[in-house]
């Protein structure tokens, strides 16, 4: 049924893009998004797990060119939705009923900071050892020491704000442009989203996407992309702070003592 539905929703997007003939530039950015970042991103996974050891410098370097390239794009998108007339309003950006929207973020920070850390903490304490790929995915893009911690904290922020801009922000409001119903547009925006994520294998993109419904949701519901930018600095930092510790180094103390 979902595939079905999805199939529906792709033909749906390509007769509106060719009946409103959408800029080729608006084209492209989606091309950038849609293939070149999911290329982009398995390529360096890959070049990362095939070494036995990645060096922080070579994490170091990571970091920085993905919070170049993040911030570019962004830039870039921004650029032409201001060329094609798109409103803070219609890019998420808007902050109406400052108050209410302040208590969501906070209150939703809270609970998705307190649950990323029990589920980390969970796979890293539960008698089964955590799935090799997802082991190897942390001991190479995740910070291991301080020095390491800030730069990615940096990441995260930038994640935060790029991403959510990206996918949440600029992308929905060209699909609401060309005329898709709601949740048409939550859902392919989510699927982008969550092929951006596809080095992390299918249950990484498959949970990406789920998580890029909600915040898709949470952005036509509130009317503003502030809440899912605070959530996703939040899941972020705490994947910086509490991955390392608990699907690493646990890991490592437990094979030891094995």
């Amino acid at each position: 049924m979902l595939l079905v539905t999805f199939v529906q929703s792709i033909a749906q997007v390509s007769h509106n893009v060719l009946s409103s003939r959408m800029p080729w530039d608006i084209l492209l950015i989606f091309f950038v998004l849609g293939v070149i970042v999911p290329w982009r991103g398995r390529a360096k996974l890959q070049h990362l797990l095939a070494k036995p050891r990645v060096e922080p410098a070579e994490r170091l370097s990571l970091y920085r060119s993905t919070i170049a390239f993040q911030w570019v794009a962004t830039a870039v998108a921004a650029w032409r939705a201001w060329a094609h007339g798109f409103t803070l309003t219609q890019l998420g950006l808007a902050v109406p009923r400052r108050l209410a929207l302040l208590i969501m973020t906070v209150l939703g920070a809270a609970l998705i900071v307190t649950l990323q850390w029990l589920n980390l903490r969970r796979m890293g304490r539960s008698g089964v050892p955590v799935r090799r790929p997802l082991k190897a995915l942390a001991e190479r893009i995740l910070p291991q020491s301080t020095r390491e911690l800030i730069p990615f904290l940096a990441l995260s922020v930038t994640a935060g704000l790029c991403e959510e801009f990206l996918y949440r922000g600029f992308a929905m409001a060209v699909l609401s442009r060309a005329g898709l119903p709601v949740g048409v547009v939550i859902l392919l925006s989510s699927v982008i989203f969550g092929l951006a994520h596809l080095y992390q294998g299918r249950a990484g993109f498959v949970s990406t996407m789920v998580l890029g419904i909600f915040f898709g949701a949470s952005r036509s519901a509130l009317g503003s992309l502030v809440p899912a930018m605070v959530w996703h600095m939040g899941l972020d930092l705490v994947a910086g702070i509490a991955g390392p510790r608990y699907l690493v180094h646990r890991q490592v103390v437990t094979e030891q003592l094995g």
